[in-house]
């Protein structure tokens, strides 16, 4: 019993230590208490020199009077270094003190580059976020750096390699340059087409805009890689297909792979033509009151039988939406419909006309006219704020933007407004210079070899005013000239201008004579409508007839001398051409008229017509490079009064106006001294095939083959002693043929043209080879 009591006292004992040692190691395990942290009796700012120590204290958490909490001392500290304005901080508690010791970031003194030849200063420093007084960041010299290599990216320029460096000054300034190793241009070295069965990689080579590289495009940047020009191919691509036919075709992707030594790109297309669709039935559908859909079928250049033709079914969309709209419908919405038959491979397509929504344009928003003033581009807008949106009138004026030839690019796009009934009309421009410093040489048939110089700026201080000043020096003909024009005068539909010429020709050559011309020329016009025009010219002109030779016949002895000519003249020009820079399809038609008596010593009125008609090929060639102009002119003098005729006053065929003939070699001629003597009555016709070359496009040589057709004729023939003095008169049409090419080289245009009579009179003179080049450097 006494030993049973012992062990139950033995063991409750053990239980109770063990009890107590786990009881002591808990204890050893949780946190002592910590110390009482204390309150800021006061915070003192060290280090800095710009900076007030109350704005430094401002940026912070904590404040005079709060707890050290070590988290909101932590988050103060990040706050002062997000500001950008120091490069160290550090806090720091001394009793009851907290210590804030900041290194305050430098200011910027200046910023220069070195090393940069192809960019600019000017054109690197907007792109840069430092700036002189700026406070100097190594995070903002990076991000600088990196967008200075942007820069030279979008210029090709792959290679290239920008370091930027600081120079420390006195009272904490730097001077920031960035030195920049330009490295060479990264060219397309290579481009393949991957999944192409239809066309081949030469034949889609010249529909995108990309090249390859070649010696022969060292002045142009086809050749560099840019990925927004690559974007663009891809969209040129899908175009050429769907005109082909190919509805289902898509660009699968573009790749471009950048060869180690970022000297060169590869581009890739990987394609998915799909099949060719041909067009089995069109129908145009319209819900407009009083509107028949029968008189609109003409207007769609798809027919049944063809292959499906994308750019075909955007004109036709474009051509019926002006042709409803110009029957008095400002709303108009003309939707194409497609159905496919994928198994037949043929194409249904029905235009449904209906009205369109009713928005109107709220506001014209003009960008990107850096020194062009806005009303110069805003006067060529066919709309106005408050107009009833027009999509056809829009292209019109983004037209008429591209032909004042001021800009390199030009986009005119639509964008929502301040309600769903409202849209604003975004107009962005990319200027390029208009200036022109120019010395030139060059040859011509016409006027031997040459020498010009000339002083041009387009867009006189932004305001659309062409002024110029010219000067030529040739072996037959030199001429002085000024001229200055303002297209919209005292802002308003008025084109006015004037010009101050002397002009020397020899015409030894064909008529035994030299004539010299001093003068003056005022010009006033206007618009009627977006393609009528008129304008009225006043010259007062001295002409001279002199160097006449011994063996001159009497048409040219009679004419010798000064005489003074006071003009007034018209010309009304009605022009329906897509372009008035690039002409492709469209005609013109211009009415002449002269009148000359008001003073001076000539007596006549003059009339001409001139008219050009230009037929696209795209249709038949599936090329914009293919077309046919047909041009003609008919012109007649009538002399007043009895105002007696002078050689000088008359009309001159050939050269220019009938190749295959000398300039003024074809028509009346004095017998038997030869003399070209000119005419009152001519007429010319020119029938032109115009094609491309089977070489690069990018070479700029195009071809051409011409008919040129003409005829002068009416010379009153002088009476000397009882007699007629002999002259031959026949107004028996001319008729040249030929070929030619033009080439657009980085220093000019060089035209040539192989021509040859094929009728012509004995006395006429012909000429083989009409050739003509010009540079300006």
């Amino acid at each position: 019993m006494l030993r049973t009591r012992a062990k139950l006292f033995a063991s409750a004992l053990l239980l109770s230590v063990a009890v107590s040692v786990v009881a002591l190691a808990q204890g050893a395990r949780q946190p002592a208490p910590s110390p009482v942290a204390g309150t800021i009796a006061a915070i003192k700012v060290e280090g800095n020199e710009r900076i007030e120590a109350g704005t430094i204290q401002s940026y912070m958490l904590v404040r005079p009077g709060g707890a050290f909490d070590p988290q909101e001392m932590d988050r103060s500290l990040k706050t002062l270094y997000a500001t950008g304005l120091f490069s160290d901080v550090t806090l720091r508690r001394e009793g009851s003190t907290l210590v804030v010791k900041v290194a305050e970031n430098p200011i910027v003194n200046r910023i220069a580059f070195e090393g940069n030849h192809k960019i600019s200063d000017d054109s690197l420093r907007p792109e840069l976020q430092l700036r002189p007084r700026a406070v100097y960041t190594a995070a903002l010299a990076q991000s600088d750096r990196q967008r200075i290599l942007d820069l030279y990216a979008k210029r090709g320029r792959f290679a290239a390699t920008v370091e930027p460096k600081i120079i420390k000054l006195d009272q904490n300034r730097v001077d920031v340059v960035f030195e920049i190793n330009e490295g060479n241009s990264t060219l397309v070295s290579r481009i393949a087409f991957v999944g192409n069965h239809a066309f081949s990689e030469s034949t889609l080579g010249d529909v995108i805009g990309s090249r390859e590289e070649a010696w022969w495009r060292f002045l142009s940047s086809s050749d560099s890689y840019d990925p927004e020009r690559v974007n663009f191919d891809k969209e040129l691509l899908r175009r050429y297909y769907l005109s082909k036919g190919y509805a289902d075709f898509e660009v699968v992707s573009a790749n471009a792979e950048l060869a180690p030594d970022r000297s060169a790109f590869f581009l890739t297309f990987t394609l998915n033509e799909g099949e060719r669709y041909k067009v089995r039935k069109v129908e145009v559908n319209a819900t407009l009151h009083n509107l028949d859909p029968k008189t609109l079928q003409q207007l769609i250049e798809i027919e049944p039988g063809d292959w499906y033709n994308g750019d075909a079914l955007e004109r036709s969309v474009q051509a019926l939406t002006q042709a409803v709209q110009d029957r008095g419908y400002a709303f108009v919405d003309v939707k194409p419909r497609i159905k496919r038959d994928t198994e037949k491979h043929i194409i249904d397509i029905a235009f449904d006309v209906g009205e369109g929504p009713r928005v109107y344009i709220e506001r014209i928003d003009i960008s990107g006219n850096q020194r062009t003033m806005d009303k110069v581009v805003r006067r060529e807008m066919r709309v106005a704020e408050g107009d009833p949106f027009n999509a056809t009138l829009l292209r019109n004026s983004r037209q008429r933007i591209v032909d004042l030839d001021f800009f390199n690019g030009v986009r005119v796009a639509p964008s929502p407004g301040s309600a769903p009934d409202k849209t604003v009309i975004n107009v962005d421009v990319n200027e390029k210079a208009t200036g022109e410093l120019s010395l030139g040489g060059g040859y011509s048939t016409d006027i031997g070899p040459l020498v010009s110089a000339g002083l041009r700026e387009r867009n006189l201080v932004g305001t659309g005013i062409d002024g110029s000043i010219n000067a030529l020096l040739a072996q037959k003909q030199s001429q002085i000239n000024l001229s200055v024009t303002d297209p919209y005068f005292l802002d308003r539909n008025l084109v006015a201008g004037f010009d101050l010429f002397r002009i020397q020709t020899n015409l030894q050559d064909v008529a035994n004579y030299s004539e010299r011309r001093t003068g003056m020329t005022l010009r006033l016009g206007y618009e009627f409508t977006q393609h009528v025009r008129q304008i009225w010219t006043y010259s007062i002109i001295n002409r001279e007839v002199y160097d006449v030779q011994p063996g001159a016949s009497i048409y040219v002895l009679d004419s010798k001398g000064q005489t003074l000519l006071s003009q007034i003249g018209q010309a009304l020009t009605v022009d329906y051409r897509d372009s008035k820079l690039d002409p492709h399809t469209g005609w013109l038609v211009r009415l002449g008229t002269d009148f000359a008596g008001l003073g001076g010593d000539a007596r006549f009125v003059r009339a001409k017509l001139d008219g050009a008609y230009y037929i696209p090929l795209d249709r038949l060639t599936g090329n914009t490079d293919w077309n046919v102009v047909l041009q003609g002119g008919v012109g007649k003098t009538f002399q007043m009064g009895g105002a007696k005729e002078k050689i000088i006053d008359r009309f001159f065929l050939g050269g220019d106006n009938l190749r295959g003939f000398e300039t003024g070699g074809a028509g009346p001629h004095s017998i038997p001294a030869g003399d070209s003597i000119g005419g009152r009555f001519i007429w010319t016709q020119t029938s032109e095939l115009r094609f491309p070359l089977p070489v690069s496009r990018d070479l700029g040589l195009t071809g051409r083959a011409f008919v040129d057709v003409g005829s002068l004729s009416e010379v009153d023939p002088i009476v000397l002693n009882g007699a007629k003095v002999g002259l031959t008169d026949d107004a028996a049409p001319r008729v040249g043929v030929g070929v030619g090419i033009s080439w657009k080289t980085p220093f000019g245009l060089l035209n040539v043209d192989l021509a040859q009579p094929v009728i012509k009179k004995k006395y006429d003179k012909s000429q083989l080879i009409r050739f003509g080049f010009g540079t300006r450097f």
